[in-house]
């Protein structure tokens, strides 16, 4: 046997151990055994580096030092989950399924939440490729140096199975133990003790050093992945992701009613206490795949599952006073402050009131004992107050009737929750968070400028709006504290990097109340140029799938201001894109120009991707809902029911894939 044979041979064997033991439990060596080979296999390929391979065992020792982890896009978005947190809240989501779908009863899984943080796992022919954490669901910062030390991650896959492309999505965990282990040692060496297993497998994720990672006993189960094209269930999924050598927690269980649900939900509020992990809820989601594209997604979140929430710890302290945060949109926040209390493994001392319903609500008082829990077992929240340790004298909270920041009236529009600031030219809260979310990552992305330099530059009175950063010079910004020359100079290059982000992302970066970034990509795509979006009628924006009234009337607000349109008038002047560039614009053809589509059902020939692209290429409109607007529905097989039925009440037309491909003349 040559060398090369021998290294991959010793590969193969500790990869068929690395299994057994992480995943199968059934160790068949013992641990002196295994570190004796595994040193063979490390001294082979130092002798021999021609032979290297980034997905040997020997990695999982670490060893490599990322000093920057490189943002990364997400092959496909990883979306949040709607919460539920009672029976009604279950029910209501089940009903909604079965009211979509037009069926009687539909076939579910519940598994076990997790707590940890989420990796997108991507792999090449069975190959590990690239490891991505959640980031903001669009893109995520490449952590495979790390993620290669984790023992129940497959760096081969043990399966024929996945062939081509697969992504594979997962919790990296900290079990009990191993935390407690962390924080023995954070003890011994007399160094601050970690707040919770949650975040510190998250925040081990960025450790620069992968050795220190490799420390650590890091976990990660598998709870899905991007399975359209190699199982028809989610169920199924999961079983050929274990069967390629994932952990994947045996507890999920295949759900043929609610009453199934709500069993698994009984049973493991109790049983959870006994897992070696922390979990907070179960996810139930729709079994079938074809059926989760027929239910389709919010701007947020998949409308084919939901996070149950178990009951969560709760505390009991005194409410100390209140505060009023200002955000960038003018929303005027209330703050509880509290005697700090332990709850849930962290120190809690301030908890969100939401709004003036609230508190009158909860009928608070200044000084009462109030319950306090963790909302999704992250942010703080008063659930309710111990009305027998009231002191008769305790002052009534009223709601503010004045910006805390500026000193404007507060106003409340009918329907809507919140209280607003009225005063958006000049509340410094509001101007300083409108420039910060213009800066930001997802909008313009300016380097060298961040959240610091920009409150700095609106308080020494450089700028007071968005539009005043492509005014700045040198001049403005060498009086600055810290700010030396080539901190000046990369941040004007950063500003004049900006002006070339294409017109979602500008749109976006507007900050007009209610219209997110998946909305802004909607409006832009629509409307094509923003001078279309300022002409657009209320009814016309209504016209747009999935936007409602409260945003159609934001939009037609924004642009009614004078202020707002000056700004946008001052920043197209300075060169930022204000219309869709003419690649993204050009056609294949205007065969369905002005068509209104909805597509259902399961494909053959094309992902349903990639024919709501051919749609949108040919001049079509995709909608999501058929309606009397509809000009056809494009039907797979297993189409949904409801929709087969209200396209034949309404005579839309139906069209199979073939038919539709010589529509297009794409044959």
């Amino acid at each position: 046997m040559d060398i090369k044979e021998q290294i991959t041979a010793l590969r193969n064997e500790l990869d068929k151990h690395n299994y057994q033991y992480y995943i199968l439990d059934q160790p068949l060596i013992s641990d002196t055994e295994f570190d004796l080979k595994m040193k063979q296999l490390q001294k082979l390929e130092s002798d021999f580096p021609e032979f290297d391979d980034p997905n040997s065992p020997s990695k999982r020792v670490g060893g490599g030092v990322t000093k920057n982890f490189e943002t990364v896009v997400h092959s496909n978005r990883m979306y949040s989950l709607e919460n539920g947190y009672n029976s009604e809240e279950v029910v209501d989501w089940y009903n909604r399924i079965l009211k979509s779908t037009g069926r009687s009863n539909v076939e579910l899984v519940c598994e076990l939440k997790y707590d940890g943080a989420s990796i997108s796992l991507e792999y090449l022919d069975g190959v590990f490729q690239r490891a991505i954490t959640r980031g903001d669901g669009f893109q995520g910062d490449d952590v495979s140096e790390n993620i290669r030390t984790i023992k129940t991650i497959p760096l081969k896959l043990h399966s024929e199975h996945f062939k081509g492309f697969s992504v594979f999505r997962g919790e990296v965990i900290l079990p009990i133990d191993g935390f407690n282990k962390l924080n023995e040692i954070q003890e011994s060496k007399g160094l601050p003790l970690y707040a919770n297993p949650r975040n510190t497998a998250s925040g081990t994720l960025k450790l620069q050093d992968s050795t220190e990672v490799a420390k650590r006993p890091l976990e990660c189960l598998i709870y899905g992945g991007i399975t359209e094209q190699f199982a028809k269930k989610h169920s199924e999924f999961l079983q050929l992701a274990s069967n390629a050598g994932f952990k994947v927690p045996n507890s999920y269980r295949v759900c043929s009613s609610i009453d199934e649900v709500f069993a698994f939900l009984s049973e493991w509020d109790v049983k959870r206490h006994e897992l070696p992990y922390e979990t907070d809820g179960v996810v139930i989601k729709v079994n079938e795949i074809f059926l989760q594209e027929e239910i389709g997604y919010t701007a947020k979140n998949p409308r084919w599952a939901l996070a149950y929430k178990f009951k969560t710890e709760t505390a009991v302290t005194q409410l100390k006073s209140v505060s009023y945060q200002v955000g960038r949109t003018g929303a005027v926040t209330p703050v509880a402050n509290l005697e700090p209390v332990q709850l849930a493994g962290t120190t809690v001392k301030r908890a969100s009131l939401h709004n003036a319903d609230q508190i009158e609500k909860l009928d608070l008082h200044i000084n009462d004992y109030v319950f306090v829990e963790k909302g999704g077992e992250i942010i703080p929240k008063i659930t309710g107050v111990d009305f027998t340790k009231r002191n008769e004298t305790t002052e009534k909270i009223v709601f503010i009737e004045h910006c805390p920041e500026c000193g404007s009236a507060l106003s409340r529009t009918e329907g809507e929750a919140q209280h607003y600031c009225t005063n958006d030219s000049s509340c410094p809260p509001q101007i300083i968070g409108k420039i910060e979310h213009f800066i930001s990552r997802k909008a313009l992305d300016i380097d060298g400028l961040g959240g610091e330099t920009a409150a700095q530059l609106f308080r020494e009175n450089r700028i007071k709006n968005v539009a005043d950063l492509y005014d700045l010079k040198l001049e403005d910004l060498l009086p600055l504290e810290r700010m030396a020359m080539k901190s000046a100079q990369n941040l004007l290059a950063g500003v004049e990097a900006s002006k070339s982000v294409g017109f979602e992302r500008v749109l976006f970066g507007l900050g007009i109340r209610h219209v997110g970034e998946t909305v802004a990509k909607k409006l832009a795509q629509h409307f094509k140029n923003i001078d279309n979006l300022a002409a657009a009628t209320v009814e016309q924006l209504l016209e747009i799938d999935e936007i409602g009234e409260r945003i159609a009337n934001s939009v037609v607000s924004f642009f009614s201001t004078e202020s707002q349109r000056e700004l946008v008038n001052r920043l197209r002047t300075a060169g930022l894109q204000f219309e869709i560039n003419q690649e993204e614009l050009s056609l294949l053809s205007d065969t369905l120009a002005g068509q209104a589509v909805v597509i259902s059902g399961v494909f053959s020939t094309h992902s349903r991707d990639e024919l709501k692209l051919l749609v949108e290429k040919h001049g079509g409109k995709m909608v999501s809902s058929i309606s009397a607007k509809t000009s056809f529905v494009l039907a797979g097989e297993n189409m949904g029911p409801a929709k087969l039925e209200k396209a034949k009440q309404l005579g839309v037309k139906i069209l199979d894939e073939q038919t539709f491909l010589n529509l297009i003349n794409e044959n």
